[in-house]
């Protein structure tokens, strides 16, 4: 099974001097998602969760809403060439004997009675580690019905002095980026700051999705009282992602899309961006945000 991290040589460049050297490297690896036996994504991960992975990107799509829709999640065979000969485990070695496990390709099965939205019958797209959302034939195919409503969510405020201490708690918990310099992050938190999960991977969406469907494997969903922090930006697809799962709050260190901010709108999501230190800006969903404006001078 492909690991987290890889060891590579590297020729290392300082103040002139030169020396070669291992250096450690994330990895990456394609990981093939089917529903039902069906080729349905291809994403480019780091390996580790693929089941949470694969669950959480089946709640993002519709497919999925609670434990009890899952009746089982497996690694699959892995794919070989056309002549038989064992594929390449993009490394440039064998991945093993025609037919042999791969741990690179995911089967979710439905409990009976699932009822597949149209959506995900239809998905059948390849995406990168830096895009998951290539493929989708419109915008109005990505704006998902909500199970869980944001708007009807109970009632949560987080204070801009608790989101502003959110950054360094996730970048303290992000092991893997300490040893390679090369991977996003997303982390739930409680409204009162409290460190719930946090995941790791070369896509900032796939990281999301571990979480998701962490949270769908333990009976957590909708998360109503959480809230998302991403390292890196806010795109249109992490807000997706986010409303698709019931989180009421969405942080990013770096800057929001404006679809991501027009998404929140509609849904009622609260987007935060630039959260850096003591300084962040609100896009969408203040309410939830007690601001303290300083008073008027006469």
């Amino acid at each position: 099974m492909g690991r987290v991290t890889e060891r590579r040589k590297v020729i290392r460049i300082r103040n002139g001097a030169v020396s070669a050297r291992p250096d450690t490297l994330v990895a990456e690896e394609p990981l093939e998602i089917r529903l039902n036996g069906k080729p349905l994504a291809i994403t480019m991960r780091t390996p580790g969760d693929d089941f949470a992975l694969a669950a959480g990107f089946l709640v993002s799509e519709g497919a999925l809403g609670g434990q009890g829709d899952v009746q089982s999640i497996v690694y699959c065979a892995g794919a070989t060439h056309g002549d038989g000969s064992p594929a390449d485990d993009g490394a440039g070695a064998p991945s093993g004997p025609p037919g042999s496990n791969t741990y690179n390709v995911v089967d979710v099965r439905t409990s009976p009675g699932v009822v597949l939205p149209d959506i995900t019958l239809e998905r059948n797209v390849y995406t990168t580690s830096s895009c998951g959302l290539c493929g989708k034939a419109s915008l109005d195919a990505v704006r998902t019905t909500a199970r869980w409503p944001i708007a009807d969510a109970p009632p949560l405020q987080v204070d801009p002095e608790l989101l502003a201490l959110l950054p360094d708690r996730l970048r303290a918990a992000q092991r893997v980026f300490d040893r390679t310099g090369g991977l996003h992050a997303a982390a739930l938190f409680t409204e009162d700051g409290e460190l719930l999960d946090v995941r790791e991977d070369v896509g900032r969406h796939n990281a999301v999705d571990k979480l998701v469907g962490r949270a769908l494997q333990n009976g957590d969903l909708p998360l109503s009282r959480a809230v998302l922090l991403v390292s890196g930006r806010a795109s249109f697809e992490l807000a997706q992602k986010a409303v698709m799962a019931g989180i009421p709050v969405l942080a990013a260190v770096s800057a929001p899309s404006s679809l991501a901010v027009d998404l929140a709108a509609e849904t009622g999501l609260t987007l935060v961006g630039f959260l850096r230190g003591s300084s962040m800006n609100v896009y969408a969903g203040e309410h939830r945000i007690p601001l303290h404006t300083p008073a008027a001078r006469g």
